[in-house]
């Protein structure tokens, strides 16, 4: 049997699951669900088939990027310059960050190293930013001087 074959089917089962608990669920009503704790059951199923769907969709996806990744040597190494790329900007926000600990409003405290952490993101957010506006003005500019 052809994989393309299974994976139809296996689709068209997973959608008349999710129509049978759809139809279950609108039957029911939304007064029902919600004042009857025994009604929420039904909600799960539903919960769970789409947390099934979701790490299928997931898996697959990683499987196959990695298994094209494995099988192009070309595009391994430019994703590695990528993700390498991205750590040293990360890096880069963290250590530009100062962190100092802080009283959060709902008496929580936010301790040096929480603090430094999300000051980072936000620095290395605000530097990936920077970096594709410079690199969209940069070709903009280009192309129009090309013409």
């Amino acid at each position: 049997m052809n994989i393309q074959k299974i994976i139809k089917i296996g689709a068209l089962v997973i959608g008349l699951i999710a129509v049978i608990f759809l139809v279950r669920i609108i039957m029911l009503g939304d007064e029902a669900i919600e004042s009857d704790v025994a009604n929420q059951g039904i909600l799960s199923g539903f919960i769970t088939l789409a947390l099934v769907v979701l790490a299928i969709a997931t898996i697959s996806a990683v499987a196959f990027s990695l298994v094209n990744l494995v099988s192009n040597p070309d595009k391994l190494k430019k994703s590695l310059i990528s993700v390498g790329v991205f750590a040293v900007i990360l890096i880069l926000g963290y250590v530009m960050s100062s962190g100092e600990e802080r009283v959060l409003t709902d008496g929580t405290t936010l301790t040096a190293a929480q603090s430094q952490m999300i000051e980072g993101a936000i620095k290395s957010f605000y530097i990936l930013i920077l970096l594709a506006a410079g690199l969209m003005l940069f070709f903009g500019v280009k192309k129009m001087l090309s013409k």
